[in-house]
């Protein structure tokens, strides 16, 4: 797997001399992080500031923390959607291990029992990325479907409607009652708007996940 450049890993926990440590092994294997002391910090300096996620990171969060705890974050970020662009690594001791398999069935990527192994943390944590990056690589391409959308007209959505479900272009133009020419017109400007070359591609397009 090639590692994801451009990424930030947040560091969440209460403890100085994890967060140290952390942050220590990470820059070992060339990653940036970013580190805070408590939940609310987090929240507060990253998850309230928009975009929330602009480039791939994941979350490394204790579970037990003084205020707000890492479970309590993690069920306002599912909340809000937030957990596909940032998947969560819960950090926990021997006794928030149910717990923590609990909040992975419920979409937090994975558990680290402490004290982990350094190789097996940092794997995860890149895979993490890469999730990340995929989930963000999906937004763009829904995002630049939209955009190609919006500058069709009316009528060429009409046109492009009926070509996706298969209709020659005859009855396309019986149906919406213009001549098969300006059906034609209509057809290579929805093409060339949405930058595909056939129907097959056209309608593989706006199945895009």
């Amino acid at each position: 797997m090639e590692p994801v450049t451009d990424a930030t890993v947040y560091i969440v926990d209460d403890d100085a001399d994890v967060r140290e440590a952390l942050a220590w092994l990470l820059r070992s294997r060339r990653l940036l992080s970013e580190c805070y002391r408590s939940a609310e910090d987090f929240e507060a300096a990253v998850l309230q500031a928009p975009p929330v996620v602009s480039r791939p990171c994941c979350l490394l969060l204790d579970m037990r923390m003084t205020g707000m705890s890492g479970l309590s974050l993690f069920n306002r970020m599912l909340e809000r959607g937030e957990i596909e662009a940032m998947p969560v690594i819960f950090l926990t001791g021997h006794a928030d291990v149910p717990t923590a398999v609990d909040t992975v069935k419920r979409g937090a990527f994975d558990f680290c029992e402490k004290p982990f192994s350094d190789n097996a943390l940092v794997d995860r944590i890149e895979q993490a990325l890469a999730r990340s990056a995929e989930h963000l690589a999906a937004m763009q391409a829904r995002k630049a479907v939209r955009g190609r959308l919006d500058e069709l007209t009316d009528r060429e959505k009409d046109v492009m409607q009926l070509v996706v479900e298969g209709v020659p272009n005859k009855l396309i133009a019986d149906q919406l009652d213009i001549s098969v020419r300006t059906v034609e017109v209509h057809r290579a400007r929805v093409f060339d708007k949405m930058q595909v070359k056939s129907a097959v591609e056209l309608a593989n397009l706006l199945r895009t996940p």
